[in-house]
């Protein structure tokens, strides 16, 4: 007897299902050997002369959509980017800090870098992050109206003219390029810094990077991060336009040669401060700080080093929470001397201060000491405080086996009434300007005199002081005819010229001199 076979039940399955896809026009075969739709990939280095170890990657288009992914050791990234819509921005942030810090100025700023992306291809797209990368999509917020690269990145628009990227590299390479070919780029003239593969180790496009410092520049009245800020390695601005009457291009060479006097200076002075001693491109002449010629005080055989990051608009709070201090400690080391010359914008207290008094209050502002000398500061905000966050860097520079010294600001060329000095049939002499008083409005939750918390702040932390404001209000009022020589009128009657700067410089000098506890530097002075 032969028996019926039975048709398996799977196959009954299978074929029925076949029949099934068969009638609505779908092939199984086809259906099951389909490609995968296309991918594409991001890859790059996360660099700022070497590697930014760990950071935060996060790649944004203009619809908001977000794809992240964390830098290796070597700052090397991957993320699958098929669900964006170039152009890009991409933002990296290091390691463990918040991004939304980014274009803040209440809190210490982490390193934060932007690029953008104008393409995305089917494949593997090589998509960098650093201080060039920054300082192009920096240009390009700006082009499009936006304070910086952080606001870019937040804020991308769905297009963007190919001749806002195509002349913000045009820029990048007249600044840049020279360097980028002497560190031995390839083609330096076709040179993109996203594109443009590389490697954080110290060659090629990250030896160019381990000769600027990196920054985000602040806007007054947001109190927002604003535009990138680049300077070599002895914190002089590479800024557009770039040529022989503008603005000097990175030199490859002498910062090289600089980087090795600052790593083996046997003395380095270490200056924080704010515009009246900062350092000036070309285009800022005849402005000029003190500390821009302060090196020239020093015996040619002294082995003396000035680092000058002092920085234009900083108060003592946001030249460390803004991160300008920050760039300076990777150099220091025990035995060095840092000048710590606040007080010019921390006096920015006034909440009732048009369009920029509540970011002031929020950023710039810290406090003077009462009559008592006594810090003065909102409940639990400490921070805000002038003694306290001077205190900062008394502290932070011991810790490091430095010497700190502090200064009294340098005098603004004003009267009693805060109007320039020697004017017209106004003789009355210059005098000092650091303190406040409350206005009308009420607007300053705390006053009182700033030069005088500088003095309370030696005495209760022992450091040596120099007391600059007096010596040039002295010098100021001896010169009620020419002071245009060496003050410039403009700004407040704040800043110098050549001849001023190099004034102030010997003045600073000279109390150093005057300062017992130094003489171990100034034995060096001319």
């Amino acid at each position: 007897m032969r028996f019926a076979t039975a048709t398996p039940p799977v196959q009954v399955l299978s074929v029925a299902l076949t029949a099934v896809l068969t009638t609505f026009g779908v092939s199984l075969f086809a259906t099951a050997w389909a490609s995968p739709p296309p991918t594409s990939t991001l890859r790059g280095v996360a660099a700022t002369g070497g590697p930014l170890r760990g950071a935060h990657i996060a790649a944004r288009d203009s619809r908001g959509t977000t794809v992240t992914a964390q830098a290796d050791a070597q700052g090397r990234y991957t993320l699958d980017a098929s669900t964006l819509v170039p152009p890009l921005a991409l933002a990296a942030t290091e390691a463990g800090a918040d991004p939304r810090h980014c274009a803040q100025s209440q809190v210490p700023r982490p390193v934060c870098m932007v690029a953008l992306l104008e393409e995305l291809h089917v494949g593997s797209n090589t998509a960098n992050i650093n201080p060039l990368t920054d300082w192009m999509a920096s240009d390009v917020a700006l082009q499009l109206g936006l304070l910086g690269p952080q606001q870019l990145a937040m804020a991308l628009p769905p297009t963007i003219s190919p001749a806002l990227p195509a002349a913000a590299l045009a820029q990048l390479r007249a600044g840049f390029g020279d360097a980028l070919g002497q560190a031995g780029v390839a083609e330096p003239g076709a040179f993109h810094p996203v594109t443009t593969p590389m490697q954080a180790d110290g060659t090629g496009v990250d030896a160019v990077l381990g000769l600027i410092n990196h920054n985000r520049g602040y806007d007054n009245n947001s109190g927002k991060s604003s535009a990138t800020v680049i300077t070599d390695v002895l914190w002089n601005p590479i800024a557009k336009p770039f040529g022989p009457q503008a603005n000097e291009a990175l030199q490859w060479e002498r910062s090289r040669s600089v980087l090795a006097a600052i790593t083996t200076a046997p003395r380095r002075i270490f200056i924080v401060g704010d515009s009246t001693a900062a350092t000036y491109e070309r285009q800022r002449m005849p402005r000029m700080g003190w500390g821009q010629v302060f090196e020239a005080e020093f015996k040619a055989d002294s082995g003396v080093k000035v680092i000058n990051g002092a920085r234009a608009g900083r108060s003592s709070r946001d030249f460390y929470n803004g991160g300008w201090y920050r760039q300076m400690t990777r150099f220091m080391r025990p035995g060095d001397y840092v000048l710590i010359a606040h007080g010019h914008n921390d006096q920015n207290c006034n909440a009732h201060k048009p369009l920029r008094g509540p970011a002031d209050v929020a950023n710039l502002c810290t406090y003077p000491n009462d009559v008592q000398g006594q810090p003065q500061f909102p409940t639990w905000q400490a921070h805000m405080a002038f003694q306290n966050a001077l205190a900062v860097y008394v502290q932070d520079v011991r810790a490091k086996g430095a010497i700190p010294v502090l200064l009294t600001p340098t005098v603004r060329f004003l009267n009693a009434d805060r109007k320039a000095a020697y004017v017209g049939e106004d003789k009355r002499p210059v005098v000092s300007t650091h303190f406040t008083r409350q206005d009308a409005s009420g607007g300053f939750a705390y006053v009182g005199n700033y030069v005088q918390t500088i003095r309370d702040t030696a005495v209760a932390y022992q450091v040596p002081l120099v007391e600059l404001e007096a010596k040039t209000i002295a010098f100021a009022n001896t010169h009620p005819t020419d002071w245009t020589d060496y003050w410039l009128e403009a700004a407040a009657t704040t800043h110098f010229q050549e001849r001023g700067a190099r004034a102030m410089a010997a003045l600073v000098a000279q109390g150093l001199r005057e300062t017992p506890a130094l003489q171990a530097l100034t034995q060096w002075l001319k």
